[in-house]
């Protein structure tokens, strides 16, 4: 059996995260989103990929190449324009599997999942997880152990049985897919292709998954997927530790890093190769930090994930957040991560606000972003990349790429 993997799209929701990469590259625990579902596609015994990739699709083809470093063989379909899902997936067409399995690239599936999905027989098989709040996906109605109706999104959905994202397809989907419409949003979508098959008299079914399930949908969802992923990493010590410094807990340190004394550190944390951590920083439970960084004396690290080549000056505190590649920290930056009132914290996605869910959020910051000393960041910020923040300023809300905030 074949997998095939939606790998094409840059995540507008995400942004300013994928103003440089493909949503799928994004790096939960130091290793792109897309690696995880590729791993647990590979161990549910599953060798053949295709890829559809699109935007910056060099990223993913250099990345992983023919997928031998991998344990499996990976080819790749190009999707030059983002038509929707069901495009996306209609363009997988050529290959010669009778049945395969089909994923959204974002989202975080388990081996268990997609073998339940592989023992399957109807023309589709749809798996879906019942979740407390079903406004935020589209759901199924279902009659006995069969889908009878696929709802988009909806203030008032007639189930908790949210679409996972995660299929089984045999070949008759692509003829679906050829006979359907755009969808309001001028797309093709897979749902429509899916409900086409209910309605012409084919067995659709669906799998109740009882394991986690994420859809990386915004970029606060990278931090409970960080969170999720390094609850299952074990320590892995490669670089340089010095005696004075306290590691506790599953702690990862990669080739080439130097942790200096009086730094201290709690588990689960991963730190990548080549970073220079300390003297006397405290870096928290969760935090993912990437190759060639440096984290400041005096700074402090909580439940964040810090991307390549960023550097945070000393006296500086980060919480909650996710910051791109290349940014740089004046001492003394503050970013705040909990409102005073302590309710939920907003955030604006595609220039709407929307509320994150989250108690405590700090910044979603792009890449080459540059605060000065004793720069304040408040909560649910997000600064887009080549942005500088100047000595003493405050930012709040959304700061455009390159802009150059002054006191």
């Amino acid at each position: 059996m074949r997998a095939v993997i939606l790998a094409a799209g840059e995540g507008t929701r995400m942004r300013p995260l994928t103003e440089n990469r493909p949503k799928v590259m994004l790096p939960i625990a130091n290793k792109p989103m897309l690696e995880y579902i590729i791993g647990e596609v590979h161990a549910a015994g599953i060798h053949d990929i295709t890829l559809i990739v699109g935007y910056k699709k060099e990223a993913v083809m250099e990345y992983f190449g023919d997928g031998s470093k991998f344990g499996v063989r990976i080819d790749y379909i190009v999707q030059e324009k983002q038509m929707g899902t069901g495009h996306a997936f209609g363009m997988a067409s050529s290959i010669k599997d009778v049945r395969f399995i089909a994923l959204n690239g974002d989202v975080i599936v388990s081996a268990a999942q997609v073998r339940r999905l592989m023992k399957r027989r109807e023309a589709a098989v749809i798996a879906v997880k019942k979740v407390a709040d079903p406004r935020a996906y589209g759901v199924i109605e279902a009659d006995g152990g069969r889908v009878k109706r696929i709802v988009e999104k909806s203030q008032n959905p007639p189930t908790d049985m949210a679409n996972a994202g995660i299929y089984l397809f045999s070949r008759p989907i692509f003829h679906a897919i050829e006979n359907t419409g755009l969808s309001p949003r001028g797309e093709i979508e897979v749902t429509d292709a899916i409900q086409y098959l209910i309605d012409n008299g084919s067995q659709v079914g669906f799998v109740l998954m009882k394991e986690d399930w994420l859809d990386i949908g915004k970029p606060w969802d990278l931090l409970t997927a960080n969170e999720m992923a390094l609850k299952l990493m074990k320590s892995k010590i490669e670089g340089e530790v010095e005696p004075l410094a306290t590691l506790k807990g599953e702690v990862s340190v990669g080739k080439g890093t130097i942790v200096r004394n009086g730094a201290y550190i709690v588990g689960p944390v991963t730190i990548g190769e080549d970073c220079d951590i300390g003297p006397n920083c405290f870096i928290r439970a969760s935090t993912s930090i990437g190759d060639n960084v440096h984290i400041g004396n005096a700074v402090e690290v909580k439940n964040s994930i810090i991307m390549d080549g960023t550097k945070i000056g000393h006296l500086s505190y980060v919480g909650d957040s996710v910051i791109g590649c290349r940014c740089n920290f004046g001492a003394g930056t503050k970013i705040a991560n909990l409102r005073l009132d302590e309710k939920t914290i907003p955030v604006i996605v595609k220039g709407e606000r929307v509320d994150s869910g989250r108690r405590k959020l700090g910044v979603i910051m792009g890449d080459d972003v540059h605060t000065g000393i004793g720069s304040l960041i408040n909560v649910g910020t997000v600064i887009y990349a080549g942005a500088q923040i100047g000595p003493g300023a405050l930012v709040k809300g959304e700061v455009a790429a390159g802009q150059n905030i002054m006191r």
